[in-house]
C-alpha cells in the first residue's frame, strides 16, 4: 500500500487542515463553551506552590470522568475533556495527522500509542472514530492506579489497555509514539521526567497541550479551576519553549508543530499551547 493511500485511509482530508484563527484572550475552548482557567503566582518550588493551593478531591474528579467517558463510550456525547462532554463536531486534527504520518511510515495498517498520563482514554475515545475500522490499533493508558482500575473495569478492551508502569508496556511491546497530551507541566520535576522518555528510546514523541513560552526560565504558579469543570487549584509549570526544546534536541528532532485549540493567560500575556510532533535520531 503506498504512503498517501494509507493516510488517506487513516484520516479525512480536514485533518490537514489546522490554521484555524483562535480567540487568543480566552483561556480555554471546550466545545463552544469558553471557561477561564487562572493562574497566578511565581513560586521558587513545586512544594510552595502546592502549599499555596486548595488541592482537590482526586476521587470525584475521577467519578466526573468516568461518568463523563461512559457517555461518550454508549454514543450518547462526541467526546470528552477534563471530565465535561461535547457533541461539537471539533476534533484534534494536528494529532490525527502526526499519528497518521507515523501508522504511514510503517508502511503497516497499524499504530502503538502510550499514552502517559491520558486519563480514562480520553484521546482514544477522541480520535478512534477517524481511524478506518480494519486499522489495527493499541492504546496503552499509563495512570494513577485509581485510574488504571475503573479503567480496566469501564472501558479496557483488546485496544485500549491501562497500565501502572511505562515500564509494564515497554517490556510487552515497543510502542511507536509517546503522547504526552496535557501532563507535563503538571509535573513536579518535567526536565527530568523528559530525561527518562529519552532513554525509552521510543520513535515518536507527541507534546501536546503544554504551555511553552517565550522566555528563558521555567515559571511556577498555581492553576485555579473553575467550578464549572470541578473546583480545584494544584501546581502547574509554564515552562521555557528553548530549554524544553533544546533538552530534547540531543535525542529528538522536530517534525512540525501546530496551533492546538488551547491558550492560557498569565500576568495579561497569552501563552499558546501548541502540539510538537519528534522524531528519535534512531529511528
Amino acid at each position: 500500500m503506498s504512503y498517501a493511500n494509507l493516510v488517506r485511509r487513516l484520516t479525512p482530508p480536514l485533518v490537514w487542515d489546522f490554521g484555524k484563527r483562535r480567540l487568543p484572550h480566552v483561556v480555554r475552548a471546550l466545545g463552544g463553551h469558553y471557561t477561564h482557567i487562572r493562574f497566578s503566582g511565581d513560586y521558587r518550588s513545586f512544594a510552595e506552590a502546592r502549599q499555596a493551593s486548595a488541592g482537590y478531591d482526586a476521587p470525584a474528579i475521577l467519578e466526573k470522568t468516568r461518568e463523563a467517558l461512559l457517555k461518550v463510550k454508549r454514543g450518547q456525547s462526541r467526546w470528552e475533556r477534563d471530565a465535561m462532554v461535547s457533541d461539537s463536531e471539533d476534533r484534534p486534527w494536528a494529532l490525527l495527522a502526526c499519528l497518521s504520518r507515523i501508522a504511514a511510515a510503517k508502511r503497516t495498517a497499524s499504530i502503538h500509542v502510550l499514552d502517559f498520563g491520558g486519563s480514562l482514554g480520553s484521546a482514544y475515545f477522541w480520535c478512534r472514530p477517524f481511524f478506518a475500522p480494519e486499522i489495527s490499533v493499541r492504546w496503552d493508558v499509563v495512570e494513577q492506579p485509581e485510574h488504571v482500575k475503573a479503567g480496566r473495569k469501564d472501558f479496557e478492551t483488546e485496544e485500549l489497555r491501562f497500565a501502572f508502569r511505562v515500564e509494564d508496556v515497554l517490556a510487552q511491546q515497543r510502542p511507536d509514539v509517546l503522547l504526552l497530551s496535557g501532563v507535563l507541566h503538571y509535573l513536579e520535576e518535567p526536565e527530568a521526567f523528559l530525561e527518562t522518555v529519552k532513554s525509552w528510546r521510543i520513535p515518536y514523541l507527541l507534546l501536546d497541550r503544554t504551555p511553552l513560552w517565550n522566555h528563558a526560565r521555567h515559571r511556577i504558579t498555581v492553576q485555579q479551576v473553575p467550578e464549572e469543570i470541578y473546583e480545584a487549584s494544584y501546581p502547574a509549570w509554564f515552562l521555557s519553549r528553548e530549554r524544553i526544546l533544546s533538552g530534547l534536541e540531543t535525542d529528538y528532532q522536530i517534525l512540525c508543530r501546530a496551533p492546538d485549540a488551547e491558550a492560557w493567560e498569565i500576568d495579561g500575556e497569552v501563552v499558546q499551547n501548541t502540539l510538537y510532533f519528534f522524531q528519535h535520531g534512531g529511528v
